[in-house]
């Protein structure tokens, strides 16, 4: 649950509801089949990170975007699952959160980068907190780009 209006993604509901079950599955693909980065989140962030996706594709970079509720249900599934959610030949990944790092570093892994808050929170409208520490769009993008070298 959140606070903060998030987009409703399409035809998701079926794929949410297996995918919640598992504890992580892929709610938007790349576009071209082949993924260059993958981007993790949860929650309100997902939204975010669907945005940022559609943005990284105009620019021709093809990225998807994993849901990943659930760690723990995550973990409990096959291997193959694992690998089929968060594919091994592809390090370079970005994690969303809007709470702490701590965990992430097991799915980014060394090629990968995450956007946390490893602070104390603030208090001022939910869009000016959200720019403030970095959960914006371009910020999502730039932070990409960078992973991949672009």
């Amino acid at each position: 649950m959140t606070r903060q209006d998030v987009p409703t993604l399409a035809a998701t509901a079926e794929l949410a509801y297996e995918g919640v079950k598992k504890g992580a599955y892929v709610v938007s693909p790349a576009k071209n089949g082949a993924p260059e980065a993958l981007l993790l989140a949860t929650g309100s962030e997902v939204g975010l990170a669907v945005k940022a996706q559609e943005a990284l594709a105009a620019e021709g970079i093809h990225v998807s975007v994993i849901s990943m509720p659930s760690w723990d249900r995550f973990e409990a599934q096959p291997k193959s699952y694992r690998d089929e959610v968060l594919p091994p030949a592809v390090t370079k990944r970005l994690a969303i959160e809007m709470g702490a790092s701590l965990g992430w570093e097991r799915y980014v892994g060394a090629e990968g980068d995450i956007l946390a808050i490893d602070r104390f929170g603030a208090s001022a409208p939910g869009e000016k907190i959200m720019a403030e520490y970095g959960f914006t769009v371009d910020n999502v993008v730039r932070r990409t780009k960078a992973l991949l070298g672009k």
